[in-house]
């Protein structure tokens, strides 16, 4: 495997640092209270933002310059967020541009079709989206769910999408947790395409039911992910769960414990 080779042994241990969440994990508490729930967030350690999509819009209820600044003022940076690619894409950059976030990240299929032609044709809007943002000085990306890794005339259409976008105008953000659920391997993605996910959506799985679940109670690797976070070419990861124990405060509470306690 040469310099891919996986790190599944360091002569030297690390913590895990730079925690980023994407806010759908708290998306009831975002819309009551978008500031306060921010301050309960970053007492938590978080440190990298992602939005979503909201009733209230991308940055519930604020503006972007005042997102930008109230994760500013609470120690935090917003780094990406989760949009749509339709008709108000312009709108939707330009304020993107404003909240100064460095990736926007299209958070499903702008097209139905589980067909190779659909996932083609996607691939070209992807990568003039692409274009456009980089006039912008933001980098845009793709999240995955788990119909992506559905296949078609003999090809898995998410590996129709790596192969047919430009890694220079599009960002890959893997869900692990939905990457495992429709039964596949991160590990191989990361060795595949080497380097095409600067993004992560870190989250375990319980497979059974296809939830969401606290670190340690699912099915994902997260250690092995996390020592070859190289490969995968990985700059920020965000925690997100969609399913809880109890609230997501808790479980974050708990996620955040698991990681502290890593030695990678």
């Amino acid at each position: 495997m040469g310099s891919l080779m996986l790190s599944s042994y360091t002569s030297t241990s690390k913590k895990v640092k730079n925690t980023g969440v994407q806010l759908y994990t708290f998306r009831k508490e975002m819309l009551t209270d978008a500031r306060g729930t921010l301050k309960r967030i970053a007492d938590l350690g978080i440190q990298q933002i992602e939005t979503a999509r909201s009733d209230k819009g991308h940055y519930y209820g604020l503006t972007a310059k005042e997102m930008k600044q109230v994760c500013k003022d609470l120690g935090m940076t917003l780094r990406s967020g989760h949009v749509q690619l339709d008709k108000n894409w312009q709108q939707t950059m330009n304020e993107a541009a404003e909240s100064g976030q460095e990736y926007l990240i299209c958070s499903s299929m702008p097209s139905d079709g589980q067909t190779v032609d659909n996932y083609k044709k996607v691939a070209d809007l992807f990568n003039k989206a692409g274009e456009e943002c980089k006039k912008l000085k933001i980098k845009f990306g793709y999240h995955n769910h788990e119909y992506e890794f559905e296949s078609s005339k003999g090809q898995v259409l998410y590996d129709v999408l790596l192969n047919n976008t430009d890694p220079a105008l599009v960002k890959m953000e893997l869900d692990l947790g939905w990457v495992i659920v429709a039964g596949k391997s991160p590990m191989d993605y990361f060795m595949n395409y080497n380097g095409r996910f600067p993004l992560w959506h870190l989250k375990d799985m319980n497979i059974a039911k296809k939830q969401s679940t606290e670190f340690g109670k699912g099915s994902l690797d997260i250690v092995q992910l996390l020592k070859n976070s190289k490969v995968a070419g990985m700059k920020y990861f965000f925690i997100e769960q969609e399913d809880y124990t109890s609230t997501p405060f808790e479980s974050m509470k708990e996620n955040m414990t698991y990681l502290q306690n890593l030695n990678l």
